[in-house]
């Protein structure tokens, strides 16, 4: 008997719960009979270009490794650390002494074997006046033809020992090749230092900073797509116009500095799926530096006209974008839609949206299908920026 009575206590209690639970909720979980009070816009049309977002690094257009070409001692340093330089400017002096002995050495040399050579040439003339009146024999005259012929060779092989010595002395001056930004010096002065045309001792490098480069890989799916723009004539490909880009550095907000793009590689690097873009930014205050890493974006699309609002109206249902809008009866209507990137603070959308339609803005979080809502009309703030323009 105990036990009937305590499940009858507690069924009546069951009853008392959901007569008050239906007597205080509606069908959208709110008061019953009331609609919702939310803020509805209708969506921005507006004419844009898209641009595609890619982190890269900065590189120097020019990199030099400066070599010793010849071996001695290092007997000066001619610049400071991390400073600019100019073409031609002297940076390393090895002790000449030894090559200005040898060219010293092969200018005699020169000499002497001019002199050879022209005691040969009077030898020869003399020669032919003598065969001519049958003094000396015919094997006589060709034996001083052939002294001639290699007085004049061993003339002719002085000269290039004088050119090569000449050489050797100049290799003593080492100067920059380009102009840049050097860097430290990699060998003290009083060194002895290896030379050659391979293997020679690094001393430092030298890198161009104006212009500079910005290198950046785009992945596949990317690459077609401004392939399949520049075929249907929408965007014109960045292998034949340099078109324009705007780079962001990691301490900026937004993309302050223009360039334009330079290089696109012939293939796709098949370990990781990517084509390698460059793009050519000046730098006359040297703000950019070679390994820098930044902010690019590319234009990714012809101009058309967009579809805007505000990125915080979308929602997430498992797999699917979608919004809120207001159907017939002032009630909610699930729509899905394909979101696209954010333009001046807005998000494009590509699919499910017309400028006719009213979308819930606020109070997104209480919305259910087929509430009775009671919309408030604003305007979405059109925020000015350089994609649409």
């Amino acid at each position: 008997m105990q036990f009937l009575c305590n499940r009858l206590i507690i069924a009546c209690l069951a009853l008392g719960l959901a007569s008050c639970g239906d007597d205080a909720a509606g069908p959208a979980g709110g008061p019953a009979g009331q609609a919702l009070p939310v803020t509805v816009s209708s969506p921005i049309i507006r004419n844009i270009v898209e641009w595609d977002e890619y982190t890269g690094r900065f590189a120097a257009i020019e990199s030099v490794e400066i070599r010793a070409r010849v071996s001695g001692y290092l007997d000066s340093i001619n610049f400071e650390d991390g400073a600019d330089v100019a073409q031609g400017d002297l940076l390393f002096v090895i002790d000449p002494r030894p090559y200005e002995a040898i060219l010293a050495q092969a200018d005699a040399e020169i000499a002497r074997a001019q002199a050879a050579a022209k005691t040969a040439d009077l030898e020869l003339e003399r020669g032919k006046e003598l065969l001519g009146r049958g003094a000396v024999s015919q094997g006589d005259y060709d034996r001083r033809l052939q002294s001639k012929l290699q007085a004049d060779a061993s003339v002719r092989a002085a000269e290039a020992a004088l050119r090569r010595a000449q050489l050797d002395v100049e290799f003593t001056q080492i100067r920059a090749p380009i102009a840049g930004r050097i860097s430290q010096n990699y060998v003290s002065r009083g060194n002895l230092i290896s030379g050659g045309e391979t293997g020679g001792t690094l001393l430092t490098t030298i890198v161009s900073i104006d212009p500079i480069e910005f290198e950046f890989t785009a992945s596949e799916a990317d690459y077609l797509k401004y392939v399949r723009l520049g075929l249907s004539g929408e965007r014109p490909s960045s292998r034949d116009v340099a078109n324009p880009v705007q780079l962001r550095l990691a301490d900026e907000d937004e993309f302050l500095h223009s360039g334009f793009m330079s290089f696109v590689d012939n293939r796709l690097d098949i370990s990781t799926g990517t084509m390698l873009g460059r793009a050519t930014f000046e730098n006359p205050e040297g703000l950019f530096a070679p390994g820098m890493f930044a902010r690019l974006r590319l234009l990714g699309s012809g101009r058309y006209d967009a579809v805007l609002i505000p990125d915080e109206a979308i929602l997430t249902d498992q797999t699917q974008k979608f919004v809120w809008v207001v159907g017939e009866g002032n009630l909610a209507e699930f729509r899905p839609v394909t979101p696209g990137p954010i333009v001046d603070g807005l998000r494009v959308v590509r699919s499910g949206l017309g400028g006719d339609d009213r979308v819930v803005v606020t109070g997104v979080q209480f919305v259910r299908p087929g509430a009775p809502l009671a919309p408030q009309e604003a305007q979405i703030p059109a925020a000015p920026g350089t994609s649409g323009s």
